[in-house]
């Protein structure tokens, strides 16, 4: 059974904004996977990484894409069992942007430290709760859509 994480973050941005950084690959860069080479919000688009060695190679599709309102993707490793989704979900509230993440699927990952669920929590509140929030904070005048 599977049993979501789910996490909901305000910021003082507006969805446009948000969604900016949720979608351009300049912005996803600074706040998600610095190692991002291409990303396009398409649904189908493989994201492009630069080669790391590292031995969990990450291999994700764009699943679900509505502007300024929806992203997913998958998240799976290339050679490893298992794979999960994750979704931002945007909601305007008053000058502000709740983005609700949901990650689905992880306990389809193997017993591996590397996949334990309280990795996946612990690193979507660095990414959403102090990388996302502070790169918004700091960036919000030169964020732009395509």
């Amino acid at each position: 059974m599977d049993n979501p994480f789910v996490m909901e973050q305000c910021y003082k941005a507006p969805i446009e904004k948000v969604w900016a950084a949720l979608t351009h690959e300049n912005h996803m860069r600074a706040w998600y996977f610095p190692q991002l080479e291409k990303f396009q919000p398409v649904v189908g688009f493989a994201f492009e990484f630069v080669a790391d060695n590292s031995p969990y190679q990450k291999d994700w599709r764009v699943t679900q894409v509505e502007k300024e309102k929806k992203l997913a993707h998958s998240w799976q490793y290339k050679g490893y069992a298992g794979g999960s989704e994750v979704t931002f979900e945007l909601v305007a509230e008053g000058a502000g942007t709740r983005l609700k993440l949901t990650h689905s699927g992880l306990a389809s990952f193997p017993p591996d430290p590397h996949f334990a669920r309280s990795r996946f929590e612990a690193g979507w509140q660095r990414i959403l709760g102090s990388n996302l929030k502070y790169y918004l904070e700091k960036n919000l005048d030169n964020l732009t859509s395509r």
